[in-house]
């Protein structure tokens, strides 16, 4: 074990869909444990780079679809091709909303194939350039609240989320014995954009908070911090883990 557990110093780690909210976290907090980070998605992710360069951080970036797996599993071997990584952070994710009854097959498979397709493949992307090169290699994948519990309204939402737990348990078990470490991380009810609405109405704000033992809000450092601890070495020996970080809401 390294003599600082909890540093990232001298590893290299993708985050995707490290834009804003709780990629953006998971980014910052890598790069503040000594990470260099690659940001990965479809979106411009110039505030980030400047917040991580502005600590004195190293921060890429490389834009592409993640709804187009292909694509995706393209770019991550691009950039392994330019340098190895250490790490893989699953953190892209949209969201389609609307009754179960009236549910699309256009949203039912946009959500499941940047929430769950792509997760798989880059994973499995990584995972071969590492076993390729007998490297060590740690993923972290975000799952949700939803993947323990069933949700309204956001039903590939809920099977994607559901879908991200079981993935993580079997690619736990298939490389856990060479060196891949695969555990999920579950946020609760965090400060981010897709939160606004929610904590801007009062009613849905306290029924919210009144349900979190915590009695707040989470953070994206909330987030980043046990990405960080899960990337780390101090985290060699968790596999096929999903760590609810809720402020006690599965809980209660």
């Amino acid at each position: 074990m390294t003599p600082d557990p909890f540093s990232l110093r001298g590893r290299r780690i993708a985050v995707t869909g490290a834009n804003t909210g709780i990629g953006r976290g998971i980014a910052l907090a890598v790069a503040r444990a000594g990470g260099t980070v690659v940001g990965i998605g479809r979106s411009a992710m110039d505030e980030t780079a400047a917040e991580i360069e502005a600590a004195g951080g190293v921060f890429s970036s490389c834009r592409v679809d993640l709804s187009n797996v292909a694509a995706g599993v393209e770019a991550l071997d691009d950039i392994m091709g330019e340098a190895p990584l250490d790490g893989l952070v699953n953190n892209a994710g949209i969201i389609r909303r609307a009754d179960s009854t009236e549910f699309t097959e256009a949203d039912w498979d946009a959500v499941m194939d940047v929430n769950l397709k792509s997760v798989f493949f880059l994973s499995q992307a990584f995972a071969r350039s590492c076993l390729s090169a007998g490297r060590p290699g740690r993923i972290v994948n975000i799952a949700s609240l939803l993947s323990f519990q069933g949700g309204i309204r956001v039903p590939s939402y809920t099977a994607a989320k559901h879908g991200v737990a079981g993935i993580t348990k079997i690619l736990a078990n298939e490389w856990a014995a060479r060196d891949i470490n695969v555990n999920a991380i579950a946020p609760g009810y965090i400060e981010t954009n897709n939160t606004a609405a929610l904590r801007a109405d009062p009613d849905r704000s306290r029924a919210i908070l009144e349900r979190i033992p915590a009695g707040r809000w989470g953070e994206a450092d909330d987030i980043g911090a046990a990405t960080v601890f899960l990337l780390a070495d101090a985290a060699r020996y968790i596999h096929g883990a999903i760590l609810p970080v809720d402020g006690g809401w599965l809980a209660r």
